[in-house]
């Protein structure tokens, strides 16, 4: 324990002295530091008691206290756990209050199945089974099941089990390694012991989903049809539709609509499944989206648990527990394990809440209210394990407007924060305990980050965080390279300066790097009052950015650095003293390279200013060099301007979800033929996928190169060389969608150069291609929305889709077959995720032999793009063409052309 920041004994002294809004009382019980569970009247209010397996009785081996990403102990509660690795070895647990189940956190070696004994005494209570396949991801987000791609990481996973009898306080309880056990090493963090009532019975009047619709409480057989039928009826009878105890498998959604939906309790009614060879489509209960009739309303899902099998995380499959929009509706009681995302809401919805629930071991967010969701609530919930943001909001878009999250417990998100909200106005987050961040985030987070976050969007109104605890919250980010503060403000898209941001009543506890940081842009409008930070890995401030705050009792203890705030702002950093501060005020900050913290990560020196490059470049040269860019989104100071500025060490980095765009302005059409692609020398090894096209004004696009794999290695100076179509363009856009080595757009240098392009065959193959006439042939298109350029449409992938501006109609999109070819057939599509609702297009088919005079092919008419039959539509067509033109005049689903694919055959 000697890493911590301060001794235990002095930093419980301190917690104790200086914590004016939570009394903390160690007992000898809690000497290794404070729980999640220690600070009464916060957090959520939960059924069990918990126990950390380093507190216990054990003869196993500590993990130790290392908060270095990577490690068994970073992710673990408490920072620490213990590893039984031969057969007999156990951790014993004295029951508090009686318990009739348990529910244990614990690591194995990837690609095991096991199982651990539950005893009392020389009585085996339960053999659990135990198994590393919803564990261990590697490599860099969007992270995979591949251990060739290193940086493990996600290493707990959780199993429960019901005793069958009630065991009284005093009892001891252990999970042993058996003799017969095949795994070399087990590691325990910590059990949770219940005492589980009783099934609740079925409710006079209910439709029932087994003796009324035949659904299979075995799990031997797919039951999503019967549960459809059974919610059906409720909605139509205005009965509860009740689910009695059973494990039930579902292969698919099940859509809610004006209905209860109740189980016997989240212990003994569970739902599970996976479709066996669609694995994008698994158990969920959804609302309807917008497009589909939604939201939907007055929906109530309670008293059941749906425990998933996803083991791996692709953001487009929609895997999650709770889905789609419902307004007016609740969540109660459930159990939320091993699906992508408890709960992923899209709005617009209005008044939907999730109550006295669990979510844990997610492989993406824990909850995430995205795109108009309003007047929403979080609370009462515990959260453990969450692959992303625990609780997140992200107003992409369409405002989120008073939503709260309120008197939650969330524990050792794997990436990202535990309370964060990307824009929204009026946003409450209060009495909230969070404990244990582990990467890329911090306890409390408020940024303008993310596509659709701006303007409108942006954070607006005022904004209340209050009475919250961040316990051993921040971290010192191992890509990032500089630390991550427990309550942390990003101006990313555009300045915080639209809201007023009360944080009030918060302990800011044993922060593994600062305790507060701002980044990015400017922030302003926020108050701090009665904030007190004890224990820091660093500073208790890191101002990164400008910021205008007032302090007003806001008092820091147990520091590691000294001056204790880290200001490369200069006055940028203002602060109005409201009196009663203490402990972070200094008059000669620090500004240099990162310190090392407590806990390992020790972050690089800060880039410093890139080095100014020349207005003009030699016109043989390098064409894009010091020449106007824009990007979709930046990352902190890794802005546009970084690679086009001569100096291959300094780079652009993107923010948010891929895809994401990249444009040069050559100033005039000019020839264009090659482009070269760089990242700084010494980085790993990445492939980034691209696609490049061009435009003489600016507003309409044509695609020189479909979406490819671009490596970029150390062994080759990490530089790639992509030949272009030779022709005139003065705009050339290029279009990042994927990158094995971080979840962002990475380049240090965009080059453009005349020379060394590729022109069409003079003379075309007289023989006609099989399949599809327009694969990865170029495409044209009128306009485009942010990142969904002309390039998708021929490159193969239903997932990929071009969209035009948006209330801008008529929009064309237009494909070069090369030469002229007998076309009697073309198939559109959209993307087949349910997450697309139903959709008529209005559009028109035009051909040309020559690019310049077109004929009509097919008049205009409406086209139904529905996901039930995977959104492909086809038009039959007869006609001879080297181009082909849709003209877009509507769209019932959204105000802009879509498609994802435009495919040409011959029959």
């Amino acid at each position: 324990m000697a890493n911590r920041t301060v001794p235990l004994a002095a930093l419980a002294a301190v917690l104790a002295a200086t914590v004016t809004t939570v009394i903390w009382q160690p007992s000898p019980a809690l000497a290794a530091g404070p729980s999640p569970f220690d600070f009464p009247g916060r957090g959520a209010t939960v059924p069990f008691t918990e126990f950390e397996a380093e507190k216990s009785a054990h003869n196993g081996t500590s993990t130790g206290t290392d908060r270095t990403y990577g490690t068994l102990s970073s992710e673990a509660s408490g920072r620490e756990a213990i590893t039984l690795d031969a057969a007999g070895e156990y951790v014993e647990f004295t029951l508090t209050k009686p318990a009739n189940s348990i529910n244990f956190r614990y690591s194995i070696p990837d690609g095991r199945n096991a199982s651990l004994d539950v005893r009392t005494g020389s009585t085996l209570i339960k053999t659990v089974p135990v198994t590393s396949k919803y564990a261990w991801y590697y490599g860099y987000y969007p992270f995979t099941n591949n251990p060739g791609d290193g940086r493990p990481h996600h290493f707990y996973d959780e199993a429960r089990a019901l005793f069958g009898t009630t065991y009284q306080a005093g009892t001891r309880i252990r999970i042993q390694v058996s003799s017969t056990a095949q795994s070399p090493s087990f590691t325990i963090d910590l059990a949770d012991f219940e005492n589980v009532p009783g099934p609740i019975g079925k409710p006079s009047g209910a439709i029932d989903v087994v003796a009324d619709h035949g659904a299979d409480p075995t799990g031997a057989t797919d039951s999503t049809a019967r549960f459809q039928a059974a919610v059906n009826a409720g909605a139509a009878s205005g009965r509860v539709v009740y689910v009695p105890p059973g494990n039930f498998t579902l292969y698919s959604h099940v859509i809610v609509d004006r209905v209860t939906l109740a189980g016997a309790g989240p212990w003994y009614s569970v739902l599970g499944g996976r479709h066996p060879t669609q694995r994008d489509q698994a158990v969920g209960i959804y609302g309807k989206y917008n497009g589909q009739g939604g939201p939907s309303q007055n929906v109530t899902v309670k008293d059941l648990a749906i425990i998933g099998d996803i083991q791996e995380r692709v953001d487009e499959h929609q895997v999650n527990a709770f889905g789609g929009a419902m307004s007016n509706s609740t969540i109660d009681n459930v159990w939320m394990q091993h699906t992508k995302v408890g709960a992923w809401m899209d709005g617009p919805m209005d008044r939907f809440t999730i109550k006295n629930s669990r979510i844990l071991d997610q492989t993406a967010d824990g909850v995430n209210f995205h795109i108009g969701v309003t007047n929403s609530t979080v609370t009462n919930t515990f959260l453990r394990n969450t692959g992303d943001d625990a609780l997140a909001m992200w107003a992409e878009n369409v405002p989120n407007v008073g939503n709260s999250f309120t008197h939650n417990t969330i524990v050792a998100p794997i990436l990202a924060n535990h309370l964060v909200s990307y824009g929204g106005r009026d946003i409450v987050m209060t009495d909230n305990v969070v404990s244990e961040s582990v990467s890329n985030g911090g306890g409390i987070h408020v940024g303008n980050r993310y596509p659709g976050v701006t303007g409108p969007t942006a954070v607006a109104g005022t904004w209340t965080l209050a009475r919250n605890t961040l316990l051993r919250a921040g971290n010192s980010d191992y890509n990032w390279n500089f630390g991550i503060g427990a309550l942390w403000f990003w101006a990313d898209q555009g300045p915080i300066t639209g809201a007023t941001i009360n944080v009030s009543d918060t302990d800011i506890l044993d922060s593994s790097y600062s305790a507060i940081q701002w980044i990015g842009g400017q922030t302003t409008g926020l108050n701090l009052t009665n904030v007190n930070i004890v224990g820091a890995g660093t500073f208790a401030l890191q101002a990164q950015a400008p910021a205008t705050a007032r302090f007003t009792n806001v008092k820091a203890s147990g520091i590691a650095q000294n001056p204790p705030t880290y200001n490369c702002a200069g006055a940028g950093l203002a602060i109005t003293d409201g009196g009663g501060n203490s402990g972070w005020q200094t008059s000669t900050p620090y500004c240099g390279p990162w310190p090392a913290p407590k806990y390992g990560n020790t972050p690089t020196t800060p880039p410093t200013s890139p080095t100014p490059s020349p207005s003009t470049p030699p016109a043989t040269g390098n064409l894009a060099q010091g020449k106007p860019v824009s990007a979709s989104s930046a990352n902190g100071q890794y802005t546009a301007a970084n690679a086009v500025d001569g100096n291959p060490a300094t780079y652009w980095e993107s923010s948010g979800a891929l895809p994401q765009t990249y444009t040069v302005d050559l100033g005039s059409a000019q020839s264009v033929g090659r482009a070269v692609l760089k990242l700084p020398a010494g980085w790993e090894r990445r492939t980034e996928t691209v696609a490049i096209s061009g435009s003489t004004d600016g507003s309409s696009w044509t695609s020189l190169t479909p979406a490819a794999g671009v490596t970029l290695d150390p062994a080759s100076g990490n530089s790639a060389t992509v030949a272009l179509p030779t022709g005139n363009r003065r705009f050339v856009r290029l279009t990042i969608s994927a990158n094995t080595g971080w979840p962002a757009a990475q380049l240090s240098e965009v080059e453009l150069y005349a020379s060394g392009g590729t022109t069409e065959p003079t003379t075309p193959p007289t023989t006609t291609p099989a399949g599809n006439l327009a694969a990865r042939r170029p495409v044209t298109v009128t306009s485009q929305a942010e990142v969904y350029g002309p390039a998708n449409v021929t490159d193969g992938n239903a997932n990929t889709y071009w969209e035009s501006a948006s209330n801008a109609f008529p929009q064309s999109v237009t494909v070069d077959l090369g030469q002229n070819r007998a076309v009697g057939r073309i198939v559109l599509k959209l993307p087949p995720a349910t997450a697309w609702a139903t959709r008529t297009q209005t559009l028109s088919v035009l051909g040309s032999t020559d690019g310049s005079s077109f004929s009509t092919v097919k008049g205009s008419a409406g086209y139904a793009f529905d996901p039930a039959s995977g959104n492909t539509v086809t038009v039959p067509v007869s006609t001879t063409a080297r181009y082909l033109r849709l003209t877009f005049t509507g769209n019932t689903g959204w105000p802009a052309g879509q498609l994802s694919e435009f495919e040409v055959h011959t029959s």
